[in-house]
């Protein structure tokens, strides 16, 4: 057990996922007959922890911490750093988006996808936790478009908010215009 604000939850691990990741759900209690708010969390050791301001991982997993003491739910914190590409290369994403290229481009100069995430895991953890039907806490189309395709229904899909800061405006940025992410406080066109 673990506490979330104000109240006990329960951390859920796994065996028998399709990838070696350690992921975990946080989960608290929702109300009976409602599919339960989901937030699909890659980890970011940089924002959750740190506190980096080059990206809104860390202030979008307290919004979804949040949200979850409010209303219930589960956060399926996925050990996908970077990503999906490691700490590591995440780092030496870091120097080159410091030369001027983009989180993407910085990827894709180091040999890497631009997003090598499988959501596949979290659909595996969602149908061990019997939660087939939810609501999903995103900005991001591909998690939605994932979850479907490995039998979960996604009812709706909820926006986080954008935290939108000098520092991350060029990360936020390259996200709407690259992956889709729908941030319209960023003036981005969002393809449908």
């Amino acid at each position: 057990m673990a506490r979330v604000g104000g109240r006990s939850t329960e951390l859920v691990t796994f065996t028998g996922l399709p990838d070696e990741g350690e992921h975990v759900a946080c989960v608290l209690p929702t109300k009976l007959g409602v599919p339960p708010l989901v937030r699909l969390h890659s980890e970011c050791l940089t924002g959750d922890l740190f506190g980096s301001e080059r990206c809104d991982c860390g202030p979008q997993l307290d919004e979804a911490l949040g949200r979850m003491d409010a209303e219930g739910g589960t956060v399926l914190y996925l050990r996908q750093e970077g990503r999906g590409i490691g700490l590591y290369n995440k780092l030496d994403a870091y120097v080159l988006q410091d030369r001027g290229l983009d989180t993407f481009e910085a990827n894709r100069h180091l040999g890497r996808g631009y997003d090598e995430r499988d959501y596949g895991v979290a659909a595996a953890m969602l149908c061990a936790l019997g939660q087939t039907s939810i609501r999903l806490l995103t900005n991001n189309p591909d998690k939605a478009v994932q979850l479907r395709e490995h039998g979960i229904e996604v009812v709706e899909v909820l926006p986080t908010q954008v935290y939108l800061t000098d520092e991350n405006a060029r990360y936020l940025s390259a996200k709407a215009r690259i992956s889709g992410h729908t941030l319209d406080a960023l003036g981005e066109e969002v393809p449908s």
